[in-house]
């Protein structure tokens, strides 16, 4: 990592300006911009996001605002409606009312007399979402954005659906939270005396997200709203999309490399949830400021300097790796390919009759899924954020608990590019069911790695917007899309497909006991091959991470010391327990003197032969103390379910000083239509 000092320009930042909204809400930037700017002005470039400026994002943004202000652009943190210091209420995530205030951010930016009127916008998930859902809008002032780890369908890629199943792993923990950042003050040293009230509208206006969420179990309205694939041909501003593999946003980098008719990048590297010059693993990191940089330069400057000459396309070809929760560097090769589909990766059919092999075939050679609802514990975190347990653990476990199908060892290696499919054909015991799949590759020691992994919600198989129930015991055809990866299976190991019908607390289990029947003689595997000459190309590579200086802050008090993954099984219950610290950053100190505490934990339980034993929770405690204003907020989401409905239970509690100032108890129950 460089760290950067001297720049180009010389730069000043705005700590706290109110940019207003056409309703008369203001939101609260901060802004870093050349010195000079009045007299020469600048392109300027927006992140736009609910996490707080002020605090939980202040050492990121450290990093990169004050590093593109010095090259010459005014770069902009803006606190989204409701959130950190920003007047109003936030009423979801991706709500229209969020898309107009960026609307009216941008053109009150484009306006300013330090600004060129040329704007970018850049984000990394929710802020890499909103990107690409502003740039769907039109406005006259957007001509460029870098979108990292986002989506274009937000039924298919978030934290609420998966494969058309509930996502039991985020659909409480991530609503919880939003919950926890829903109900945070704004600082009164920035917005003054008015905090306190603008503090009361929100908790009063307090609804827990997931309410919302699981009241739409289909791809209705609500999720085509805010899905940029709904219409790529809206889209005209330039669109720089960036993915990790270790991520599970990395589809839409290939979907829309395919699909958009405004010119495109694609870039997917090794990485977690994480800017790509963050040093979180897995890495290799790259220099992604000066490459953002150059997109900048091009798109809001006009300079000619050959970033849209390169390859389209650039993606980390990882080589196979023995199992492991986090890796610091993955071995790979990065290969440039002239867009997406490509001729360079032709696709390869497997036959699970003809190229698989596996011993649980009945004599009529029919397999029958039928797994224990604990399959799904070494699954690993939805969406990694670079931890040391993140990663899924040697596979080996789940298979046994799974169904697998194996190749013999590979002649030739098999270089996997792409999203693979596998289609089956399927009968099941029950209307509902879920079938999940992952692709391991295996080693001949034994050892078992996840390459990738799909689900399909069976009712599901004819599109995400309807539900049609299965006739128990007839048969049916259905498609699983994997995740998109980029995997090289070497010659002398397996490729291995391995089965279940559960999969928690990834999937919700349906309300009954199922199995399925797959007739392997008509079920394939398709995936795309890279041609080994693709990797024998030089590449150039990317240059060495560089950042601004990093933000002083001061390391507070060490929180709860505790794994930050464990796995408890109670045999006297049957029960198993999987417990969860996110470990976000903990406990410090800014610089403004705000003493900033933090703790979450997530528990998932279920007995192994009980689908309606499941419960998701996710608890939040943080602390707010500076001088003699000290808040503390308390809250816990709990999801249970009965073979008819869910229940949301979801508390909150804040104190001021030494008095309780709000407490509210949210349950709501939400009837289960094919989930």
């Amino acid at each position: 990592m460089r760290i950067t000092t001297t720049f180009p320009r010389a730069t000043t930042v705005w700590e706290h300006v109110w940019i207003p909204m056409r309703d008369g809400t203001q939101l609260a930037a901060t802004i870093w911009l050349p010195e000079d700017a009045a007299e020469d002005p600048v392109p300027v470039l927006l992140e736009y996001l609910p996490y707080r400026r002020g605090d939980w994002t202040a050492p990121r943004d450290a990093q990169r605002h004050p590093w593109y202000a010095g090259h010459g652009y005014a770069s902009v943190r803006v606190d989204m409606r409701g959130s950190g210091d920003s007047e109003g209420v936030m009423l979801d995530e991706y709500h229209a009312q969020e898309q107009q205030d960026a609307l009216d951010v941008i053109a009150w930016l484009a306006a300013q007399p330090w600004s060129t009127g040329k704007v970018g916008m850049f984000g990394i998930s929710w802020g890499g979402f909103n990107a690409l859902q502003v740039a769907a809008e039109r406005p006259p002032a957007l001509k460029a954005i870098v979108t990292v780890c986002s989506t274009d369908d937000r039924y298919a890629d978030d934290v609420h659906y998966y494969g058309g199943a509930l996502l039991g792993i985020d659909m409480a923990a991530w609503s919880g939270t939003m919950l926890a950042f829903q109900s945070r003050p704004p600082a009164p040293w920035r917005v003054g005396e008015d905090w306190e009230p603008m503090w009361k509208e929100r908790m009063e206006a307090l609804r827990p997200f997931a309410e919302i969420w699981m009241s739409h179990q289909e791809r209705d309205d609500y999720w085509r709203h805010g899905s940029v694939c709904e219409d790529y041909r809206r889209i005209d501003a330039a669109v720089l999309a960036v993915g990790g593999w270790a991520d599970p946003y990395r589809n839409a980098v290939l979907r829309l490399m395919e699909n958009l008719d405004a010119p495109c990048r694609g870039l997917i590297g090794p990485w977690s949830h994480q800017y790509p010059d963050i040093a979180r693993t897995p890495g290799p990191t790259i220099g992604f400021l000066q490459e953002t940089l150059r997109w900048w330069d091009h798109w809001l400057k006009g300079e000619q300097n050959g970033v849209m000459d390169e390859p389209p396309l650039h993606v980390y070809q990882q080589e196979s790796a023995r199992p492991a929760t986090h890796y610091p560097e993955r071995p790979g090769t990065w290969v440039a390919l002239p867009g997406w589909p490509a001729a360079e990766v032709p696709e390869r059919t497997l036959g699970l009759a003809r190229d698989f092999r596996t011993l649980a075939a009945g004599a009529d050679g029919h397999v029958v899924v039928d797994t224990p609802q604990h399959t799904g514990v070494d699954a690993g975190r939805w969406f990694p954020f670079g931890n040391r347990s993140d990663l899924p653990p040697d596979q080996r476990g789940e298979d046994g608990r799974s169904v697998v199908f194996d190749t013999g060892p590979l002649g030739t290696g098999l270089n996997i590019l792409g999203m693979p499919r596998l289609r089956l054909r399927v009968a099941a015991s029950a209307p509902r069911a879920n079938v999940m799949v992952r692709l391991c590759d295996v080693a001949p020691d034994g050892s078992s790695t996840l390459i990738t992994r799909g689900a399909l919600n069976l009712a599901r198989r004819n599109g995400m917007d309807r539900a049609d129930e299965l006739t128990p015991g007839e048969w049916v055809d259905a498609e699983v899309e994997l995740t998109a990866i980029g995997w090289t299976v070497p010659a002398g190991h397996r490729l291995r497909i391995a089965l279940s019908t559960t999969y928690w607390p990834w999937l919700w289990p349906h309300g009954e006991h199922v199995a399925v029947t797959v007739d392997p003689a008509a079920s394939e595997l398709i995936v795309g091959d890279l041609a080994a000459s693709s990797l024998l190309r030089a590449h150039p590579g990317f240059g060495e991470p560089e950042q601004a200086a990093a933000l002083p802050i001061v390391a507070g008090p060490p929180p709860v010391v505790r794994p930050e993954r464990e796995v408890r099984y109670e045999p006297e219950t049957e029960r198993w327990v999987l417990t969860v610290d996110p470990n976000y950053g903990g406990n410090r100190v800014f610089p403004d003197g705000l003493n900033y505490r933090e703790t979450a934990l997530e528990r998932y339980t279920i007995a192994e032969d009980d689908p309606l034993s499941a419960t998701a929770e996710s608890q939040w405690t943080i602390g707010l103390e500076r001088g003699d204003w000290r808040v503390v907020i308390d809250t816990t989401s709990l999801i249970t379910a009965t073979a008819t409905h869910f229940t949301l239970t979801n508390t909150v509690r804040a104190t001021l000083g030494d008095k309780v100032w709000f407490e509210r108890t949210f349950v709501k129950d939400i009837d289960r239509s094919s989930v």
